[in-house]
């Protein structure tokens, strides 16, 4: 039998587009999956949706996250992005390997099998893949796969641990030693006068950090989403709990793989620029 995989769902506000994320986990093609929906203090009608899909689906799961965590910081800029609620649903999560979805965005159909059948084919510990902008004829689609390693060779889809392990690296400054770097304030380590002390680089995960799989062993090693002043791979605007969480497992363990495959459907307003043309194989 497959493993069980669980998928961690952090929200707050998305009524208007919760039943989406809920139902594109429910639709995947990988089925043995619990599906955890965080509500991170919604005062929307997200409750009610959620328990309403709970009813036709004994995978999904709803649990309200009283935290405290504040979500912006004094300029109102969002330095939470649910990474307290993430960390909350790692805690329920029962599965054997666990990835997140966010409420706002979905996945194409199959997405989370890919990342599951490559993560056992290169025994990684990490897998995460490329995005696509979500529009609404490619929902309730696929990728298909088989035809993007034909037309383009397995090699050339593939980046290896060794590459995302050196980009963390490079991306760490000489400062950024812990625990001492937690008791610089965030406002010091990105003065721009000492900011490459702390963040030599800005360098992008290069995958989506959003829909990260990885092995529960991740978790049992106490590896979790950081706030922001713990974060040594953090981004300008206090957000990059994501970012931080990728690098570290990648530089911590170096066997993380990353696969050119745009299977994670991201709610922007733009096609992201390095895979044009690839809706030829959205089947």
């Amino acid at each position: 039998m497959e493993p069980l995989i669980s998928v961690i769902i952090p929200t707050y506000n998305e009524a208007r587009r919760i039943a989406r994320a809920v139902n594109s986990m429910r639709n995947q093609t990988y089925k043995n999956l619990e599906i955890i929906v965080v509500d991170d203090n919604s005062s929307d009608d997200t409750r009610n949706i959620v328990e309403n899909i709970k009813k036709e689906d004994y995978r999904v799961q709803y649990h309200l996250f009283k935290g405290n965590e504040p979500k912006t910081n004094w300029r109102g800029y969002d330095i939470n992005s649910g990474y307290a609620a993430r960390n909350y649903g790692f805690k329920l999560a029962k599965g054997d390997w666990i990835t997140t979805q966010d409420a706002d965005d979905a996945s194409l159909l199959n997405r989370i099998e890919i990342q599951y059948k490559l993560a056992v084919k290169y025994n990684a510990t990490v897998v995460t893949i490329q995005w696509h902008q979500l529009t609404a004829d490619i929902i309730n689609k696929k990728l298909d796969v088989e035809r993007i390693i034909a037309d383009k060779g397995e090699k050339s889809i593939i980046i290896k641990p060794d590459v995302i392990a050196s980009m963390a690296k490079q991306n760490k400054g000489i400062l950024m030693i812990e625990p001492f770097h937690r008791f610089i304030p965030f406002t010091i380590k990105w003065f721009p006068y000492t900011r490459k002390l702390f963040y030599k680089r800005l360098d992008c995960y290069p995958g989506a950090d959003n829909s990260m799989l990885f092995k529960r062993c991740v978790l049992d090693d106490g590896i979790f989403f950081r706030k922001r002043n713990e974060r040594t791979w953090g981004v300008p605007s206090g957000r990059g709990s994501g970012r931080d969480f990728a690098f570290r497992a990648a530089y911590i363990y170096k066997n993380s793989w990353s696969f050119k495959l745009p299977m994670y459907l991201w709610n922007v307003k733009m096609q992201n620029p390095d895979y044009p043309g690839y809706e030829e194989y959205i089947i």
